[in-house]
């Protein structure tokens, strides 16, 4: 069972509580994007074996959004961040590369 903790409100809570959203930090194409570049968007995720950043919902809770960083192997959680967050942040990747030796980033 995974369990989070809401970077919002502080409660830790198990997967049941909450509703995945998918991957993380996707850039979005607008009017005037290539249809490449918009099916890339839409339909084409990371799906890695290893640390993953994803987007989580406190559904059963404060129901904010959040981002999460887990190893889809050992479905260990690295931790939470604001989802208004850009890009993970630097505490957040040093904790993952300190277990992880040789992850190359998140990128």
């Amino acid at each position: 069972m995974l369990t989070f903790t809401c970077p919002y409100c502080g409660a830790s809570a198990e997967e049941s509580e909450l509703a995945a959203g998918g991957e993380a930090h996707l850039k979005r194409f607008g009017p005037g994007s290539s249809d490449e570049e918009f099916e890339d968007y839409m339909f084409n995720r990371k799906n890695p074996k290893g640390v993953h950043f994803e987007r989580w919902r406190h559904a059963q809770g404060c129901g904010k959004w959040f981002l999460a960083a887990r190893d889809t192997n050992t479905l260990e959680v690295f931790g939470t961040y604001p989802a208004q967050t850009t890009e993970p942040p630097a505490d957040l990747i040093a904790t993952i590369k300190a277990k992880r030796p040789g992850w190359e980033g998140w990128k």
